[in-house]
């Protein structure tokens, strides 16, 4: 008997293979850090993963958001360094007086040590 095979249809999208998962070793190896930090910001869901069954795993697409998500970019420049270099002054203060200006601090309670727990428990039998 002559089995035919069927001919090629429009491609779908699930004919495509299962992306890569990775495993949080793997990951913590790429990025540099512990697979427990890994794990621990997945389990908090803090990262982006997926679970099959108790486990964590990770695709290129989550590894690449992973990277953006704790990417830092510097401060603006023109910003940064006018801020950095201005003195300080409050809002009516002369700027050429001799003394400079202090940060007004909120008066402060002087705190007592309670007596030991032992002491009030045997103090209280005799």
């Amino acid at each position: 008997m002559h089995r035919s095979t069927p001919a090629p249809g429009p491609h779908r999208p699930s004919d495509a293979p299962p992306p890569r998962l990775y495993c949080p070793e793997e990951i913590a190896d790429t990025l540099g850090c512990s697979a427990w930090w890994v794990k621990d910001r997945a389990r908090r869901r803090l990262i982006p993963h997926t679970r099959v069954g108790r486990a964590y795993r990770f695709t290129a697409e989550h590894l690449a958001e992973i990277i953006r998500l704790y990417e830092e970019r510097p401060a603006k420049p023109a910003q940064a360094a006018a801020g950095a270099t201005e003195p300080f002054s409050a809002p009516g203060a002369q700027t050429g007086s001799a003394q400079p200006r202090r940060p007004v601090v909120a008066p402060t309670t002087r705190l007592r040590a309670r007596p030991p727990r032992r002491q009030q428990q045997y103090s209280a039998v005799t």
